[in-house]
């Protein structure tokens, strides 16, 4: 059964909209929130009313202010899918243009004051929240080709109910999900030991905490693996590996949070134990920005990082290598060799890294998917469509992929990609290994709460023995009974 995207009641919408350019009446539908008391839901189609703003007539010698992210502005693919896109819509003087805002700008605080953009890329929890009060214009989803090759999953993940009607806001891009990134040089000879190409010290968390506290031991200046265990998107799923979830109902009920669910406590209790071979730098955020140049440098062995930040991975080591006297060419060479992207490794089913020869169980992962939205307050609604068909094109994301090094959600593009990192992710996300963040406001809940108890969890190590609060399965259970309390406080307090 398809469930509703849980909308607040009482939300009150003007029916005046201030567009990109100015102030007119929008000729999105206002209406109330809600189910309109049926209980019957119905997919959108070419014959419902707020569609008739796309009506097929190209605004002429206009401007499109497109919202991209600041990864793709760095590495130059948003001047060449802003160059190919003028070049062919030239004739009609359309003109996509860099809307020169941050990428973590506001559209509902921004949009009403015509400073949002016509076209936005965000990730699928960020533009879902703008659809309660009707932000971003539903997408004629039959208009665009890229919905004939994109995995429903992604697709969900930008599906609302308003008023009895589903709606697709958006239009996926990528998919996003932990990955493991080590230095192959830093790996030793005799190391695979099943002969299956892997690593043994990457094929599981029990491998990899091992390895980690022998290479501490030999070099107290040193680290195997390293990350900010605080961050709740990359360590939930530790949690979600044993049974936990974010809500109920597929995500969309807030009043059943599930952190605390199943055996999650294994999963705290692994937090804990890598906490011992990070050290202090894992209950904090400084790792997260740190860890290129410490991998380049080789301070550490391994970290968890999403695949849209493998070229600064690449930059720091291409650097370190240069200053070793190579060229730029041979550093470069080097530094893509030396860094690997691989799959998570496996856990324990028992919760312990220190076990011996454990049944290894699939590691679960929170995930999320980029895409492309339309503002309800543009003033160039069919060429902004016309932009987001001609961003989501085969040829559009695959240069994506090709200069960013993303996963992308086109089954295409996956079949014909040479990356194995594509594979690895849109296979994880089709096999249920991935738990996207919820599309519904009440997430924004979880981080406090999450990063406070993964604090305390990753501190633990530090404390006197005397002062340890997690000793016990009944020490973890406790921790995330109180976080799930925390996060539903929040939840109804804001509600």
């Amino acid at each position: 059964m398809k469930k509703k995207l849980i909308v607040p009641l009482g939300i009150a919408l003007a029916a005046i909209l201030v567009s990109c350019g100015g102030t007119e009446e929008s000729s999105l539908p206002i209406q109330s929130a809600g189910t309109g008391g049926s209980s019957e839901i119905v997919d959108a189609d070419e014959n419902t009313p707020v569609f008739s703003v796309f009506n097929g007539e190209l605004e002429r010698n206009i401007k499109i202010q497109v919202l991209e992210n600041d990864t793709a502005k760095e590495l130059g693919y948003l001047d060449e899918l802003l160059d190919a896109f003028n070049e062919k819509y030239a004739e009609y003087g359309i003109e996509a243009v860099d809307a020169n805002i941050d990428q973590y700008s506001d559209l509902a605080q921004d949009g009403p004051y015509g400073y949002g953009p016509d076209v936005l890329y965000q990730a699928n929890d960020v533009i879902m929240k703008y659809t309660e009060a009707r932000h971003v214009y539903p997408i004629p989803s039959w208009e665009v080709e890229a919905f004939e090759n994109l995995p429903e999953a992604a697709v969900k993940a930008y599906q609302g109910v308003d008023s009895g009607v589903r709606y697709t806001y958006g239009v996926p891009i990528n998919a996003q999900a932990g990955m493991l990134f080590y230095r192959k040089d830093m790996v030793p000879e005799n190391s695979d030991a099943n002969q299956n190409g892997t690593p043994d010290m990457v094929e599981s968390w029990n491998a990899l905490w091992k390895y980690s506290k022998d290479i501490n031991a030999a070099d107290p200046t040193k680290r195997g693996y390293a990350k900010a265990l605080y961050d709740v998107y990359f360590s939930s799923g530790y949690l979600f590996s044993y049974g936990a979830y974010v809500f109920g109902d597929g995500g969309q009920n807030p009043l059943d949070i599930g952190f605390n669910k199943g055996e999650a406590w294994k999963g705290a209790q692994i937090i804990r134990q890598l906490a011992e071979v990070i050290g202090p730098t894992c209950v904090d955020d400084s790792i997260n920005t740190t860890c290129y140049g410490q991998l380049a440098r080789g301070e550490i062995f391994a970290t968890m990082t999403t695949p849209d930040v493998t070229e600064n991975f690449i930059t720091e080591m291409r650097a370190q290598y240069e200053t070793e006297g190579l060229s730029y060419a041979e550093a470069d060479a080097k530094a893509r060799e030396n860094l690997v992207i691989a799959g998570l490794p496996q856990l324990p089913a028992s919760g312990d890294l220190s076990e011996e020869d454990p049944e290894l169980i699939d590691m679960q992962a929170m995930g999320g998917i980029n895409g492309y939205a339309i503002s309800a307050y543009t003033k160039v609604p069919n060429a902004a469509l016309e932009f987001v068909k001609f961003a989501t094109s085969y040829e559009m994301v695959k240069l994506r992929e090709e200069m960013l090094g993303v996963a992308p959600c086109r089954e295409d593009v996956v079949a014909e990609s040479d990356s194995d990192i594509s594979e690895n992710i849109y296979s994880r996300l089709e096999s249920g290994l991935i738990t996207l963040m919820p599309s519904i406001s009440e997430v924004a809940q979880i981080w406090t709460p999450g990063e406070s108890f993964n604090k305390d969890l990753a501190t633990d190590p530090t404390r006197a023995p005397a002062d340890q609060k997690y000793k016990t399965q009944e020490d973890y259970q406790k921790g995330l009974d109180d976080m799930c309390d925390q996060i539903l406080e929040a939840i109804t307090t804001l509600a």
